[in-house]
């Protein structure tokens, strides 16, 4: 229903007449009110993450550590039931005869399983085959598979610069994803995974129908639909129930429950999916060189007889307890860090063969805590965390992260298409993100340590280092010529290695934290895996000791699509009442409880605030419209977008609520109207 001023009194209390974008998305966009999603939810072991880790770091660390234990248990149950187990062994199946037909597997994602989509193939598929290609029985492998390492892609939606950031209005649009599949010529012969964490997503559900289009039969054995939450919950939503029913499109459901962060699906959604997804392609693999290699040869290759799916799923229950152990070890580098950027100072994070782990976790905190994004060459530095890595030349460093060129979008190919929306909003914004999409982007950002760039490296006592040492990665003079910049001036630096030998670096600055996962396999998915659930911890940890956190929700969400929007309405809509309906709340007001229209409304006008003010990095609208509301509802009268604002930059959104004395079980009863 729609509201406005007059039927509200918060509304006029506030002097706030809802926008028309608000009311469209009010009353257009109830397919993107997700905040039903079990994904969306809280997670009881974080409930009070943000105070418990201000008291006890390591304690905090523990808690969010210990929701990867909802992913172990999930892959016990996919072992031990037959008919999921039967899901991946198809999918598996399929991949095995694309790659021995000479066909492609295409995974497609958006945002975190976007940036899930290229660790598939950039992360995981590229460096495998770069590997066996130094090997001598590799010109008889490449005459059985040619082009093998080409025969994967894994893409994002938008292509590769979204890697970097979101570009606003491409998700939404079914017919992105739609157009994707036909820029990268995947045929109907091809295996198509299409992975959507939330089991909605606009652009991935329009690539997989797409992909079914293509098929003249009635069914296929080669379209998988991988998303995280139960059926049940997803098809009330038109867009997923046209998947979840279509009969060409068979369904792997890896739902494990809510998030350690609520909503935040970079982290257990796209670790399970990751993990699952890459064990699958890897048994594919597997079957597939037991065809053209000799045992010796497969031994070579990293392979041995007690190889298995099941194995590899099982595996990851002695990871996750080995990261668990970790908590203690992890703490000084949050705290650390998290001391950085209270003293306005930056980290520098280099890494070589992990590369691609950092740079996801890196790129996927700026929407989740409002971090401005990564710096353009020819920009003001702002943003927190800069990238480096060991190549030496800008492009060098995207090879060393993509393993292939960097790919953007043809706007030539899609420009007439994205006009011809017909939803108004949807229209303008992809046409808009369209102009930041294409294969120029790549010369606007440098991950290298050329030579010019050392040479302006500068770091500051009041920064941070950190080196990350991935598997058997060997120590050579450039980064020894990168830790020297901060020998200099005495910055402190991290070296954390993972399964890589104890490094011989010394000194006063140096803290050396070392992560031994025993068991290997031939992509390296294990330690890959550990790395990301290593970076989400310490990344979330952080960002909750500065105050970027409020229990474990995300208040400083960026809302800049349909469901992030939807997302921050509730956000706002449940701290307020929470508020209203606590004892310690004084009750001047009439007003008991804030519906979810009037929730977005105040959103919107504040989106429309601080994008006037140019400070729209600065503040978060989540925070800044909860304080705006309670503040104006505690004295009864208007306040303005400005007094917030000081209000929240003097007391911070966590120590205004924990003045009316919130506990985590009054959390827990609210539910959305």
């Amino acid at each position: 229903m729609s509201i406005s001023a007059l039927n509200s009194a918060l509304l006029e209390l506030l002097a706030i007449h809802p926008s028309l974008a608000s009311e469209d998305y009010v009353n257009n966009k109830q397919q993107f009110h997700l905040y039903h999603l079990l994904t969306e939810q809280r997670h009881p072991k974080t409930q009070n993450l943000s105070r418990l880790i201000a008291e006890n770091t390591a304690a905090g660390l523990r808690a969010l550590l210990s929701v990867d234990e909802d992913i172990a248990q999930q892959l016990n149950v996919i072992v031990h039931n037959p008919e999921t187990l039967k899901q991946l062994n198809c999918a598996s199946a399929s991949i095995q005869q694309a790659l021995l037909g000479g066909q492609r597997i295409y995974y497609y994602g958006t945002g975190s399983t976007g940036r899930l989509a290229a660790t598939l193939e950039s992360g995981l598929w590229r460096p495998f085959w770069q590997k066996l290609e130094k090997l001598a029985f590799w010109p008889k492998l490449e005459k059985r598979l040619p082009h093998i390492k080409n025969r994967v892609k894994g893409e994002i939606t938008g292509a590769d610069r979204t890697l970097i950031s979101s570009l606003e209005g491409f998700e939404d649009s079914q017919l992105i994803g739609q157009l994707q599949l036909q820029e990268n010529h995947i045929s109907e012969d091809d295996v198509v995974i299409a992975m959507t964490e939330g089991g909605e997503t606009s652009a991935v559900i329009g690539c997989i129908l797409a992909a079914a289009e293509q098929h003249k039969t009635h069914t296929c054995e080669h379209l998988f639909f991988v998303y995280n939450n139960p059926d049940e919950v997803l098809l009330p939503f038109d867009r997923s129930r046209m998947v979840l029913e279509h009969p060409k499109i068979n369904k792997i459901n890896l739902a494990t429950g809510p998030q350690a962060i609520s909503g935040s699906t970079r982290m257990q959604a796209t670790t399970i999916g990751l993990y699952v997804m890459g064990a699958v392609l890897q048994d594919a693999v597997y079957r597939v060189l037991q065809t053209c290699l000799t045992a010796d040869e497969l031994a070579s290759s990293g392979f041995d007889e007690s190889f298995t799916l099941k194995s590899q799923l099982l595996q990851f229950t002695q990871i996750q307890k080995t990261l668990y152990q970790l908590a203690d070890k992890l703490a000084p580098w949050v705290e650390k860090e998290a001391n950085t950027y209270q003293k306005f100072g930056h980290s520098y994070y280099f890494a070589g063969r992990g590369l691609l782990c950092v740079f996801v976790d890196v790129t996927e905190r700026s929407p989740t805590f409002r971090l401005p994004p990564l710096d353009k060459k020819s920009t003001e530095k702002k943003s927190w965390i800069e990238i480096w890595s060991p190549a030496k030349s800008q492009s060098e460093a995207w090879d060393m992260l993509l393993r292939r060129q960097f790919k953007g979008l043809d706007a030539g190919f899609y420009k007439k298409l994205f006009s011809e929306l017909a939803d108004r909003y949807l229209r303008e914004v992809a046409l808009h993100s369209l102009d930041d999409a294409g294969d120029e982007q790549q010369f606007h950002y440098d991950l290298s340590a050329q030579e010019q760039r050392l040479r302006h490296l500068f770091p500051s006592p009041n920064d941070l280092g950190v080196m990350f040492l991935f598997g058997d990665e060997e120590i050579t003079p450039i980064f020894q010529q990168w830790l020297n910049k901060f020998s200099f001036t005495k910055t402190p630096v991290i070296i954390f290695s993972l399964a890589a030998p104890e490094s011989d670096f010394s000194g006063d600055n140096l803290m050396h934290i070392h992560l031994n996962i025993s068991k290997r396999d031939p992509f390296d998915l294990y330690l890959t895996i550990a790395l990301k659930m290593v970076l989400n911890a310490v990344s979330s940890a952080t960002m909750a000791k500065i105050g970027r956190i409020v229990g474990n929700t995300m208040t400083n969400v960026q809302p800049s699509n349909l469901k992030l929007i939807g997302r921050a309405t509730y956000l706002i809509q449940q701290h307020v009442n929470n508020v209203l309906q606590n004892a310690k709340w004084p009750k001047h007001s009439n007003i008991s409880a804030i519906t979810f229209a009037e929730a977005n409304a105040v959103l919107f006008s504040a989106k429309d605030f601080l994008e006037q003010q140019g400070s729209a990095t600065e503040s978060a609208e989540v925070a800044v419209s909860i304080i705006r509301i309670l503040e104006a509802l505690k004295k009864s009268e208007n306040i303005s977008w400005e007094q917030a604002i000081l209000v929240l930059k003097a007391q911070g959104l966590e120590n205004y609520l924990n003045a009316f004395m919130l506990v985590s079980s009054e959390y827990a009863k609210f539910k959305p109207k």
